[in-house]
């Protein structure tokens, strides 16, 4: 019997382009995924810009799917609060499988406030920076979708600088706390840093379990 591929976007974080999935996508092919990448410019632009970006992108995907196909969203680090706006705005949620979102700041970044408080000449250059200010989070409007499953897999490997300046266990870049928040289908904590999670082949069986089953398991 054939073996239909399921399909799945990348979203990639603060600064990067779609080359920082590329070890994703490709460990995800190996588990029988079909996935797509994309570049968005989160360095310069507000949220809710590369989001319009995204939301263009994801309906041409989404107007060549089958009837009954669906499709699935991962995002690293900023990329999953690009989805989860994203959820939080299309009309097609009915094509929507289940999302997972590796290392995101659902409730901000401390770093960026940290940046805020520093230079607002920073911030105002780098927007999405600004848009990652634990205050503005709230102006995205995220809402819980109920007919969307959503999981968060979070760091705990302080390997970077920037990391020490937080005080709260995190990964280098990102509490763990800011990564999990109510209304979750599940949640869970890797030994990885912020910059490494999501090449590990380990996540990728993770997000492959919880695609296809709704929640994470370990070995």
């Amino acid at each position: 019997m054939l073996l239909i591929e399921k399909k799945v976007i990348l979203v990639h974080g603060y600064n990067k382009n779609q080359k920082d999935m590329i070890s994703l996508k490709n460990n995800l092919e190996k588990l029988g995924y079909s996935g797509t990448l994309v570049t968005l410019p989160l360095t310069f632009k507000k949220i809710e810009y590369c989001t319009s970006l995204f939301k263009e992108k994801v309906e041409k995907i989404i107007s060549n799917l089958d009837k009954n196909e669906k499709i699935s969203l991962i995002g690293h680090s900023t990329g999953g609060l690009i989805i989860r706006h994203f959820l939080s705005t299309t009309e097609h949620l009915s094509k929507i499988d289940r999302a997972v979102l590796i290392a995101t700041p659902n409730h901000g970044s401390y770093l960026a406030a940290l940046a805020a408080r520093l230079s607002t000449t920073f911030i105002k250059i780098f927007k999405t920076l600004d848009s990652l200010h634990p205050n503005k989070i709230h102006r995205l409007k995220l809402k819980n979708i109920a007919t969307v499953e959503i999981g968060a897999i979070a760091g705990n490997k302080n390997n970077l600088i920037l990391g020490k300046l937080l005080q709260e266990e995190n990964d280098g870049r990102v509490q763990v706390s800011s990564v999990k928040y109510h209304g979750l289908k599940d949640f869970i904590i890797l030994p990885y840093g912020h910059k490494e999670i999501h090449h590990q082949f380990k996540t990728a069986e993770l997000v492959d379990s919880f695609l296809r089953n709704g929640k994470f398991k370990e070995d």
